[in-house]
């Protein structure tokens, strides 16, 4: 005789297992928080921001920034304008 298919416990079972993973996994991505920018970083995209809305190139705190977007300075990424981890 040929069966196919599933026992109700089977189906319980997978059930039962697929919720813990869910919920262990639902806990686990609840837990995570976006961390905060420092001052630092947050006056830096300001500035970056304000120069390319003027147009004008600045100098602050020893980082130049210019119009098209780049940033030059020590410890800070010439693209992005983050500082650069220490």
């Amino acid at each position: 005789m040929n069966t196919r298919g599933f026992t109700l416990a089977e189906l319980v079972v997978v059930l039962a297992v697929l919720g813990l993973v869910l919920a262990v996994s639902g806990l686990a991505l609840g837990a995570l928080k976006v961390p905060r920018e420092s001052e630092e970083t947050i006056a830096i995209r300001r500035a970056r921001a304000e120069v390319i809305h003027s147009g004008t190139a600045r100098t602050k705190g020893g980082v130049r920034f210019l119009p098209d977007g780049r940033v030059i300075g020590p410890d800070v990424d010439p693209l992005t304008g983050v500082p650069l981890a220490k």
